[in-house]
């Protein structure tokens, strides 16, 4: 089943979605950033439930309930190390398990960030690209939608820009 994707600049732990993808390091504390965002608003819970299933391999992912927030899970990618760095490959394998986690789940919506883009630094429009690419790519058994929830302008016009490229 080919998947509806779509971009909304806002706030990832307010959408209408069954699932969100965290943007975790590795032994899954959750910090700053979208993590950061997602305890705010959903409860030190899900910290709590995620860290008890860490520390993952880096590309690898988890789930945890929501807390909460309007989801029902949340789907940590260990998109970085305790090294807080990444890079092209760490975004596709995260991407791709992020998606297949959320599949396994049952879910029919997940909402993902812009891997790796805050304090890991990765280039945007080249995070688009991959991760627009492994949404399209991706062989789903129940997952219909992915939304790409951003922050900002110019990832915005990144993912749209990735979106057209990947309808064409």
């Amino acid at each position: 089943m080919r998947l509806q994707l779509s971009v909304v600049d806002g706030d990832i732990t307010a959408l209408d979605v069954e699932a969100i993808a965290n943007a975790a390091n590795n032994a899954l504390w959750m910090g700053a950033g979208v993590a950061g965002a997602i305890k705010r608003a959903g409860g030190e819970e899900i910290e709590r439930e995620a860290v008890a299933k860490g520390p993952i391999a880096v590309g690898d992912a988890v789930a945890t309930t929501a807390g909460r927030l309007q989801a029902r899970w949340v789907v940590h990618g260990a998109v970085m190390g305790q090294d807080l760095r990444t890079n092209a490959e760490l975004v596709r394998e995260t991407t791709r398990r992020c998606l297949e986690v959320a599949d396994e789940l049952g879910a029919r919506s997940l909402a993902l960030p812009a891997f790796g883009t805050g304090v890991g630094r990765f280039p945007l429009a080249e995070c688009a690209e991959i991760m627009v690419g492994e949404a399209a790519d991706f062989a789903s058994k129940t997952l219909e939608q992915v939304v790409f929830a951003v922050f900002g302008n110019e990832a915005r016009q990144a993912f749209e820009t990735a979106l057209e490229r990947g309808s064409k």
